[in-house]
């Protein structure tokens, strides 16, 4: 239920997106969602790819500064409240989130979610009978 996603520290500047973008393309690897925060000067891009070790590694050898954490993905409706109801449950339960992104398709949404207590988010989400994505239909989108 872990989902390997990789952050990648970007100079704010023209290109450095695209750059990031074409050496993942050129390596085979396919983005299925990312994001990203931004100051003026720096940004972090946080991806979730078909080949997260890969899309490291070739980063890496290009000379980005990468770093592989876990996040816990989470399919609900799309719909009003759904994702307020499933954050309730994590609030509850003191988990708390760092960051989220999410995208919907259809009549579902998922939701990338990355917690203070990984494991335990997985363990409230499953026993409150949530729906998580396996790493493996993520990584296929």
């Amino acid at each position: 239920m872990l989902i390997k996603q990789i952050s990648v520290f970007l100079e704010n500047k023209s290109g450095r997106l695209n750059e990031v973008s074409q050496i993942l393309g050129d390596a085979g690897i396919n983005i299925s969602a990312f994001s990203v925060a931004d100051t003026s000067e720096f940004g972090i891009l946080r991806l979730i790819v078909s080949d997260p070790d890969k899309a490291s590694n070739v980063l890496h050898e290009s000379g980005f500064t990468v770093r592989e954490s876990n996040v816990v993905g989470l399919n609900c409706p799309n719909q009003a409240g759904a994702l307020a109801r499933a954050l309730k449950i994590l609030s509850r339960n003191e988990i708390s989130i760092e960051y989220l992104y999410a995208f919907s398709m259809g009549n579902s949404a998922s939701v990338i979610i990355k917690p203070n207590d990984t494991e335990r988010c997985i363990e409230v989400l499953q026993k409150n009978k949530l729906e998580l994505i396996k790493a493996s239909d993520l990584y296929k989108i």
